[in-house]
C-alpha cells in the first residue's frame, strides 16, 4: 500500500502551517560528512562520542526521575520499551504506568495525591484542563513547546501553556475490506462500491442486507458489539456522541455552550439503532461485552463494520489483519450533505507537567519529553511502533505506517471537510457516563430513548453549572 505524508492531514484538519522538520540524526551525519581525514575507526569514534555526549546533555543535572502516568493501554508496552532505552542511554529513571482504560481520571486522582506522584500526566482538553490546571506547568519556556509546529496545538490558560498535543488521532467506522468486496459480488448487494457508501441511508442500507444475509457471507453481524463496559463504552458516550454535538455547534456557529439543545439526537439515535441491531450480539447482552470482545469480532471476520481510530490498528495488526484488509468511513447520522463529510480528526491528549514535583525531576521530565520529540528512538518509537501522527518538527520526516492513518489523509486530499473532536467540550466525566447509563438502558430495553435525552441535554446543563458555579 503506497504510503503518504501524514503533513496533509495536520495541515487540513487542524489549519496548521507546517514548518520544514529535521530528524533526529542530521547533526551526527554532518559531522561524519566533515570527517575527511582520519580513519573510519576515528570516524566511528567521533559519531559514538557525539551521541553519548548529546544523551547525557540531555539527562537532567540532577537526581531527577520520571513517573508518566500513561493514558493509553494500547500504548502501554512501547512506552514502558521508550522509556528503558532513555534511561539505558542517561541513567535517568522512567517509570511508566497505564491506567486500565475507562479509569485514567480516578487513577490519576489517586496517582497525584502521593508523595511520588506522576511527574508527566496527561488532560483530555479544556474541560480536563479545568480540573488540573493547578497542578500543570507553564510550559512557555521549554525545549518541547519550541518543538511543536503550531500554538493550534498547545492547550492555553490565559497566557500559559498548560499542555501539549502529543498525538492528532482520527477515527471513523473501520471496515473489513476482503468481506465487503464479496458482499459486493453477490446478488443481493444493494450498492457495487464502497464509494456507494456516503451517507446514513446507504450504510443502513448495505448494513441491513449483511444482516440479513450474515449466514451466506459467514459472519455474525454486520457491526461488532457495542460493548458498553468502561473497556469499549467511551466510543458510544463519548466519540459517536461526539457528531450530534458537532452539528448543533456547525449550525449554530459556536464552538461550546452552556446549555445543549439536543438539536441532532434523533440522529444519534438512528446511528445507535443501527449499531445494536445489525450486530453479532443482542442489544441484551452489551453491559458484559467488553472492547476486546469487538476487536476479535473484527479481526475473525464475524463483523464488517467496527467503530474505533487510527490507533486500534495495533491492535487488529497483531491479530493478524494485513494492511489491504483495512478501509474506513465517516460515521454517517443522516445529515443534509454529508457526502461530503470525512472522518472525526484531533486530539484530545495534552502532555502536563507537574508543576509540584521536585525541581529535579520537573527538569527531568522536561529533559526526557524533548528527547522523545527529538531523538531517532523516540521519533520511531511514536510514529512506528505507536503508530502516531504527531505535531513537532522532528515528525515531518517519520510519517507513521500505520493505513488507516493513510485513508485518513486521502479524505483530508479529496476534499472532504473533517469533523471536529467536539466532545472535548463535555461538560465532565460523570455527563458521560450518565449518557452511556441511559444508552445502555435504551438498548437493553430497560428503559426509553427520552431517557438518553434527558441525560444528554438537561444533564449537560447541570454538569456545566456544577462545573463552572
Amino acid at each position: 500500500m503506497k504510503k503518504k505524508l501524514v503533513s496533509t492531514l495536520l495541515c487540513a484538519a487542524m489549519a496548521v502551517s507546517l514548518l520544514a522538520g529535521c530528524g533526529g540524526s542530521a547533526d551526527t551525519s554532518a559531522t561524519t560528512d566533515t570527517a575527511t581525514e582520519g580513519t573510519d575507526a576515528a570516524a566511528e569514534e567521533t559519531e559514538a562520542a557525539e551521541e553519548t555526549e548529546a544523551a547525557e546533555e540531555t539527562a537532567s543535572a540532577g537526581e531527577g526521575k520520571v513517573y508518566y502516568l500513561n493514558f493509553k493501554p494500547e500504548q502501554a508496552d512501547d512506552w514502558t520499551a521508550l522509556a528503558a532505552k532513555y534511561t539505558e542511554q542517561t541513567g535517568v529513571p522512567v517509570d511508566v504506568q497505564t491506567a486500565a482504560s475507562g479509569t485514567y481520571e480516578s487513577t490519576l486522582k489517586s496517582e497525584i495525591a502521593k508523595t511520588d506522584a506522576p511527574t508527566l500526566f496527561q488532560v483530555n482538553g479544556p474541560v480536563g484542563l479545568a480540573s488540573w490546571k493547578d497542578y500543570c506547568l507553564d510550559f512557555s519556556d521549554t525545549d518541547v513547546y519550541k518543538e511543536l509546529k503550531s500554538d493550534d496545538f498547545a492547550l492555553k490558560d490565559g497566557d500559559e501553556i498548560k499542555g501539549i498535543a502529543y498525538v492528532v488521532e482520527t477515527y471513523g467506522i473501520i471496515y473489513n475490506a476482503d468481506i465487503l468486496n464479496t458482499y459486493f459480488g453477490k446478488d443481493y448487494a444493494v450498492v457495487k462500491s464502497v464509494d456507494e457508501i456516503n451517507s446514513f441511508d446507504k450504510l443502513k442500507a448495505v448494513a441491513d442486507s449483511i444482516q440479513e444475509n450474515k449466514d451466506d457471507l459467514g459472519v455474525k453481524g454486520a457491526f461488532t458489539s457495542a460493548g458498553m463496559d468502561s473497556s469499549s463504552d467511551w466510543r458510544f458516550k463519548t466519540h459517536l456522541a461526539n457528531l450530534p454535538i458537532y452539528y448543533e455547534y456547525k449550525e449554530d456557529g459556536i464552538s461550546s455552550t452552556p446549555a445543549i439543545k439536543g438539536t441532532y439526537l434523533d440522529n444519534y439515535k438512528a446511528i445507535w439503532d443501527l449499531y445494536i441491531t445489525d450486530a453479532t450480539c443482542d442489544p441484551a447482552v452489551l453491559s458484559s461485552k467488553t472492547g476486546e470482545d469487538a476487536t476479535a469480532e473484527f479481526a475473525l471476520g464475524e463483523a464488517v463494520f467496527y467503530q474505533n481510530g487510527t490507533w486500534a490498528y495495533n491492535d487488529l495488526s497483531t491479530n493478524g489483519m494485513s494492511d489491504e484488509s483495512l478501509g474506513m468511513l465517516p460515521i454517517y447520522i443522516g445529515v443534509e450533505g454529508e457526502e461530503n463529510q470525512g472522518l472525526c480528526t484531533g486530539s484530545e491528549n495534552y502532555w502536563c507537567v507537574n508543576k509540584n514535583a521536585s525541581e529535579a525531576d520537573i527538569q527531568a521530565t522536561l529533559d526526557f519529553l524533548k528527547w522523545v520529540v527529538t531523538s531517532e528512538e523516540g521519533c520511531t518509537a511514536l510514529s512506528q511502533d505507536m503508530g502516531f501522527v504527531c505535531p513537532f518538527k522532528a515528525f515531518d520526516n517519520y510519517p507513521a505506517t500505520n493505513p488507516l492513518i493513510n485513508i485518513a489523509n486521502d479524505y483530508v486530499s479529496s476534499g472532504k471537510n473533517s469533523v471536529a473532536w467536539t466532545f472535548t467540550t463535555m461538560p465532565s466525566e460523570e455527563w458521560k457516563n450518565g449518557v452511556g447509563s441511559a444508552l445502555l438502558e435504551y438498548a437493553q430495553g430497560t428503559g426509553d430513548w427520552d431517557g438518553v435525552v434527558t441525560a444528554f441535554v438537561d444533564g449537560w446543563a447541570s454538569e456545566y453549572a456544577a462545573a463552572n458555579n
